[in-house]
């Protein structure tokens, strides 16, 4: 079954199909659209106060609508909806941990705990311990 479907795969590369798709705006479009989401993903690992809430919720707006555009036009472009669902669905843990940050707590937590540390910093060295920074 696999090697069937691999070289169908491979006859379907060799054929004027594969050509006129891969020299398409239904390939290179979504090809260089994935820098978004990409960017989005990297973006996860950064500080939540950088976050643009604004900007996420344009983000996570547009990927949606471009999703459903994807879906409808003829044919399916599925590597345009892949990379808008993979866009959507990282802008909306950006929004989420925009939420928790800025309006659920998030901050005060990590203001308590730099200031828990600075004081644990501080206590090390009435004592004598030294800490490296």
């Amino acid at each position: 079954m696999a090697s069937s479907a691999g070289s169908t795969f491979l006859n379907w590369l060799k054929s004027p199909a594969a050509r006129e798709y891969f020299f398409s705006t239904h390939f290179w479009g979504p090809v260089a659209n994935w820098g978004l989401p990409l960017a989005a993903l990297a973006d996860l690992r950064k500080d939540e106060d950088i976050i643009s809430g604004t900007m996420t919720t344009a983000m996570a707006t547009y990927s949606t609508v471009f999703m459903r555009f994807a879906w409808r036009v003829h044919p399916r472009n599925y590597l345009l909806f892949a990379c808008h669902a993979t866009n959507a669905t990282a802008q909306s843990v950006q929004g989420l941990r925009f939420l928790n940050y800025w309006y659920f707590g998030g901050r005060e937590k990590r203001l308590a705990a730099g200031e828990a540390s600075v004081a644990a910093a501080k206590e090390g060295e009435k004592v004598g311990v030294t800490t490296k920074a």
